[in-house]
């Protein structure tokens, strides 16, 4: 199983971290601690140290009821990251949902187009059929970042995320793109309810059946908080464990805050022959 994308083939055969990079002064997680080239760059470098295989780089925060930015705005935080980052030697994502940062970002020679909205801004498609070797991930999600939370009532929330999957993943198959190009990711926190989240994890396996390699991000999640009673600096211990059930259930890259602890997690839990190891 691999992962093909701008300029590496990435082996899935053993689960992957992907390390945030979140260059935003307002993110959920961090509060801007990364925002800015020079601070951005730094923390890339020490996620690299820590064992990380991909680095996620995102200007824009999708935390409910975030302010939306200009294509410009969002373009001038994440620039001279993407830039430094691509030197770095590791695959390297751009978190956007903007078609025209992603043909940016492509045109720089960026690995994989991660996007909330699974590719649905126009022009997003384009870019992808423009770059024949460009990854991407696929998330599922409803609304926006203000209406998403209103937006939880699902028959049954498994099959209708398998739904939109799989007919996001299709369309871009019908045009050319192969299926090696495409991961997915259930959007975890994305318009679904604390039980919503858990029954996806749960159920997990019914996604993996689509066919394409599932990325997973549950890392510092206010399920997670809700859980466990936590604050977000708070939750390493409960998005370790979500992690591992996350890839119990078929999940082949994680997409987390805490790459050093993350990275010893999976080598005890490969170790100890752990499933999806």
């Amino acid at each position: 199983m691999f992962w093909q994308t701008t300029r590496f083939r990435i082996d899935l055969r053993t689960p992957q971290v992907m390390g945030i990079v979140n260059a935003t002064p307002d993110s959920f997680s961090d509060g801007g601690r990364h925002a800015g080239t020079a601070a951005a760059l730094a923390h890339c470098e020490q996620l690299l140290k820590e064992g990380a295989h991909i680095l996620d780089i995102g200007g824009e925060s999708s935390r409910p009821g975030a302010p939306r930015l200009s294509a410009d705005e969002e373009w001038q935080r994440i620039e001279g990251v993407l830039r430094g980052a691509l030197s770095l030697g590791v695959p390297v994502s751009i978190d956007t949902c903007k078609a025209e940062l992603m043909r940016r970002a492509a045109d720089l020679g960026v690995d994989i187009l991660n996007d909330i909205l699974a590719l649905r801004d126009p022009g997003a498609e384009a870019v992808m059929l423009a770059h024949p070797q460009l990854g991407a991930c696929l998330m599922h999600m409803r609304g926006d970042s203000g209406s998403m939370q209103s937006l939880t009532d699902y028959a049954d929330v498994v099959a209708e995320v398998a739904q939109f999957l799989s007919e996001r993943a299709q369309a871009l198959r019908t045009k050319g793109v192969a299926a090696e190009r495409i991961v997915l990711d259930p959007g975890y926190g994305f318009a679904k309810t604390v039980e919503q989240n858990f029954e996806l994890l749960r159920r997990q396996a019914e996604l993996k059946a689509l066919g394409y390699p599932l990325l997973a991000g549950l890392s510092r999640k206010s399920a997670i908080g809700v859980v466990t009673g936590r604050t977000v600096e708070q939750r390493l211990p409960g998005s370790l464990a979500a992690a591992l059930l996350a890839l119990s259930h078929g999940a082949r890259v994680l997409r987390v805050h805490d790459v050093a602890a993350t990275v010893d997690a999976l080598q005890v839990w490969g170790a100890g022959g752990g499933a999806g190891a």
